[in-house]
């Protein structure tokens, strides 16, 4: 038994058959023992490729998705024209700066993910999947919706609440922010660690 199963950057190195095996065993582990599978993949055309086949197989196989999908239906996103990922900002070492011969102290890590269960969760009612476009008296957000699938939504400053939260929420969060959460502090890259 496991509350939480974890594959992260492995499918690529599989052949396409065996990465069938291997979610389709993932797929079935969690449907028996497990709390909750999550798949991980860089933030690439490629990456988010096997994380969409990998998403077929789980809903096919039975499972429930939570996150980031705000529904088990059919992707909408055309592989040919985008892809979903998302970012998280990680510090580097002093030893990771000069393996990568970087500069900074940061890293912004691009990933594509997919977490599902065998039980119903509760989850985001849309996702947003890009940095909020943010104007004088207007955010606009790229959205991820149960009902219309992508969405562009504008929250002017004449919607009041809404129009803070949209100005506080980042790239990754749900929309709208779960009541019982605040959105993430402004400035932060995405935060998708949580599953909400």
């Amino acid at each position: 038994m496991a509350d939480l199963v974890t594959m992260s950057y492995v499918l690529g190195e599989l052949s396409p058959a065996v990465q069938e095996d291997v979610v389709g065993s993932l797929a079935s582990e969690t449907a028996r023992a497990a709390g909750m599978l999550v798949i991980v993949e860089p933030g690439t055309p490629a990456g988010y490729a096997r994380i969409a086949a990998a998403r077929q197989l789980l809903t096919k196989s039975g499972l429930h998705l939570v996150a980031p999908c705000p529904h088990d239906g059919q992707c909408p996103i055309r592989p040919d024209q985008d892809w979903c990922h998302f970012a998280v900002r990680l510090s580097r070492t002093a030893l990771h700066r000069r393996i990568k011969d970087g500069t900074l102290s940061f890293e912004d890590e691009k990933f594509s993910y997919i977490a599902a269960s065998a039980r119903p969760w509760p989850r985001a009612e849309s996702r947003i999947l890009r940095h909020p476009l943010k104007r004088k008296g207007l955010v606009t957000l790229r959205l991820c919706t149960a009902e219309d699938g992508l969405a562009d939504r504008a929250v002017s400053k004449r919607q009041g609440e809404t129009y803070r939260e949209a100005r506080d929420v980042v790239w990754g969060d749900a929309w709208p922010p779960p009541a019982n959460e605040s959105p993430s502090p402004a400035g932060q890259e995405g935060d998708s660690s949580t599953i909400s």
